[in-house]
Formats: structure tokens, sequence, C-alpha cells
């Protein structure tokens, strides 16, 4: 029976087993996806919630709604979101983007007039902007994976 001498060279092997191993760090991606777009929701809310414009004589400045939707920070949109927690629901990542001033939902929905006789149409920002946001994040996110993996990979 005939011998044959055969040299198996496993670097490739580890180094795809580390490469691997560079994938399994999946949450921080997770997470980095659900920030990303939470930034660029609220980038799109933040242009379409209208701002009060009140007579000098009263005293009011306009942009109360506006700035309520990063808490009153001076930051940017994607300050503020990768400021926020993200938080897991089965297999969700979840960001919660909520404008605590009171009157919100009556500007995003539409109220009756004081009188009760009139209605007032609701602006919708949050609505259209999700809707936005909802059609862009397949290429979003599909670019994201592309750089993670690519920087896996490398």
């Amino acid at each position: 029976m005939a011998r044959s001498n055969v040299n198996m060279n496993y670097d490739g092997l580890k180094k795809l087993r580390d490469q691997l191993a560079k994938i399994d760090q999946t949450d921080e991606f997770f997470n980095a996806c659900a920030k990303e777009l939470a930034a660029r929701l609220l980038a799109k809310v933040i242009k379409r919630t209208p701002v009060g414009d009140y007579p000098k004589s009263t005293g009011k400045t306009g942009g109360t709604l506006r700035r309520g939707w990063t808490a009153g920070q001076n930051s940017n949109a994607r300050a503020y979101a990768e400021s926020l927690s993200v938080h897991r629901v089965g297999t969700d990542f979840v960001i919660d983007i909520i404008n605590p001033v009171e009157y919100a939902s009556y500007v995003e929905y539409g109220h009756r007039t004081s009188n009760h006789k009139n209605w007032v149409e609701g602006k919708f920002m949050l609505t259209l902007s999700e809707k936005e946001i909802a059609s862009m994040a397949p290429r979003i996110l599909e670019r994201k994976l592309e750089d993670y993996l690519r920087r896996c990979f490398s």
C-alpha cells in the first residue's frame, strides 16, 4: 500500500473562525441599526413639526413642540438618538421616541376648536415620518449590514 505525505495548512480555517467570532457580536450591530433609524426618524419629524407664530406683544416664542422631540436639549437628532436606550422585546430592538409636550397628540392627530364647532386638521408629522423611514429602512439596513460584514471579514 502506498503512503502519501499530505501537509494541511489550517491558517485559513483559523482566520475564518476568528472572523465568524466577530459576527457573534450582533447585539451591538442591532443597537447601532436601531439608533440609526431613530436618528433619521427624529430628523424628519423635527423638520415636519410646526412652530407656533405668536405676536410679539404676547411674549411667547414658538418651537416648544419641536424642541420636545429632543427633550429640550439643544442637540441634533443623531446625538440625541445615540443617547437613547435600546431595549429588547422578544426578537425586536426597540427605542421609544416620544414628545412629552402635553399638546403634541393634538397637533399630530387634530382637535376640535375651543368652541367645539370646527375641527383643526392634524399635521401627522410623526405618522408621515414613520412611513418614510419604513420605506427607506430596507436600503439603510442593507448598507449597514454590508459594511458590518465587510469589517468582520477584512
